[in-house]
């Protein structure tokens, strides 16, 4: 690997991000707090560093393989400086600030923070725009306007697993990354205009669409979504978690006027099939067994699994005193999550679908065992290779999924606290169940458990592959 490139693009990358923490200094400056200077330490820092790099190291043509390094050292590197502004305000120590800055970059949503209310709104804006500028990918935002990844530009792209593909948009990856950012932006903008016209302050409004577009999930509520009790609101924040859950590629069709591709394509359909399900049965065994209002119980039941099921992590209310029925859908909403080319974590509903067929067709063998079955995907044959890369994916992601969670019990956390941290920072979506539920913090947990939730993180964002290249001695051979 041509670690010289690599450093060079981070270097860039670190520059973005030191130029985006001049808007939460600007909040800060416009509340006047004093932690405002806080963020020109911060500015100066990563910017300085990132020059450093980009200019000490010299950039030559990138392949795949240095794709997969700028990618990964991005999210693992990247939350280091994020994490600046947590540990200067003296909130944090390194690990949770760590904690906190991964969780916002890989828009997971799990927090350290037993009280935001009492934080300033600088550092409160910082945390949730940590989300907006993780969720789409920062890598795509170094495709618009770093020049000098216009030869290496496409291995880059291919290497993040957050976008959609490319053979869906447009072949120059410049342009892909200008159409995902032009919807990203408009989505946001739109959104923070909903809110607000909907009774939340500019602050509070920009920060939650931030986070709900991202699928992420701060807020700067203790309470989340369920300080605000407005169902205008819950039904404005459901609507964007959804678009950021589906591929961006289908709202680009939209936007040119092919609404079809929405009912055309197999894994939002399925997607959006698993979603009425969950709904319709959650709703009544709440309406049974907890609320006799069944109003009530769909309020809360839509919100929380679009929330849970798009790995944002909203809530509305404890879904922790579920009952267990409702908690299982949760569980297994949490390791299916959103469609592929969406902001959205977890092992996605086209692989769910993929590995279905490929299960049938296991049996079909069987039955005809000189037959020739092939897998097709909206009337396009699959190839055994993308066939084999899911195989492949679902089995590092389920056996990740078991060691993580048997070292959680390890440092004794119940069972459902330990399988629920880790499949909830894998998938990216934050709250998970009893001592980890959606209204408390991780904070409980000592410094090696709140490690091995950061490396869940990361796998889950880089999903898996990207991650684990990594540990591979002939990958770091020229």
């Amino acid at each position: 690997m041509r670690v010289r490139s690599v450093l060079h693009i981070l270097g860039q990358l670190l520059q973005i991000v030191g130029l985006s923490m001049i808007i939460p200094l600007l909040w800060g400056l416009y509340y006047r707090e004093t932690e405002s200077w806080i963020f020109i330490f911060c500015i100066l820092i990563t910017f300085l560093f990132g020059t450093f790099l980009k200019l000490v190291f010299e950039m030559e043509d990138i392949r795949l393989i240095e794709g997969f390094g700028v990618v990964s050292l991005c999210w693992i590197i990247i939350p280091i400086f994020g994490a600046l502004p947590f540990i200067f305000s003296g909130e944090l120590n390194f690990i949770d600030a760590y904690f906190e800055s991964i969780s916002g970059f890989t828009t997971t949503g799990a927090s350290v923070i037993n009280n935001v209310e009492i934080l300033p709104k600088c550092i409160l804006f910082w945390r949730s725009f940590t989300h907006w500028l993780g969720g789409i990918g920062i890598v795509v935002l170094a495709l618009i306007i770093l020049p000098a990844l216009s030869v290496g530009g496409r291995q880059i792209f291919l290497s993040e697993p957050s976008g959609p593909k490319l053979d869906k948009l447009k072949p120059q990856v410049r342009e892909v990354g200008k159409i995902i950012y032009s919807i990203y932006i408009f989505f946001t903008a739109t959104q923070i205009i909903l809110l607000v016209l909907a009774g939340m302050s500019l602050f509070d409004a920009s920060c939650h669409s931030f986070a709900a577009l991202a699928t992420g999930g701060f807020s700067t509520k203790n309470a989340s979504i369920g300080f605000y009790n407005s169902p205008l609101i819950e039904g404005i924040i459901i609507l964007f978690m959804f678009l950021g859950a589906t591929s961006f590629s289908l709202h680009y069709s939209a936007f040119k006027g092919k609404f079809k591709a929405y009912l055309k394509d197999s894994e939002f359909l399925l997607y959006v099939s698993i979603l009425g399900i969950a709904i319709l049965t959650v709703t009544l065994d709440l309406t049974y067994n907890l609320h006799e209002n069944i109003l009530l119980s769909f309020r809360h039941a839509i919100f929380n699994i679009i929330s849970v099921s798009s790995t944002t992590g909203y809530a509305t209310t404890d879904f922790n005193l579920w009952p267990d029925f409702s908690r299982m859908v949760l569980l297994l909403l949490m390791l299916v999550g959103g469609c592929a080319g969406g902001t959205a974590g977890a092992i996605k509903v086209i692989r769910i679908l993929l590995l279905f067929k490929i299960g049938l067709r296991e049996i079909y063998r069987i039955i005809h065992p000189n037959a020739f079955f092939s897998i097709k995907l909206n009337g396009k044959k699959i190839s055994e290779d993308v066939l084999q890369g899911v195989s492949g994916f679902y089995i590092f992601y389920i056996v990740t999924f078991a060691l993580c969670s048997l070292l959680m019990l390890i440092f004794g956390n119940d069972f459902l606290t330990s399988i629920s941290s880790v499949a909830t920072t894998m998938g990216g979506v934050g709250p998970g169940f009893n001592l980890v539920g959606p209204m408390t913090t991780y904070s409980f947990l000592p410094s090696i458990p709140k490690i091995i939730l950061c490396f869940c993180m990361l796998t889950g964002r880089l999903e898996v592959f990207t991650l684990f290249v990594l540990f591979s001695p002939s990958y770091w051979k020229e």
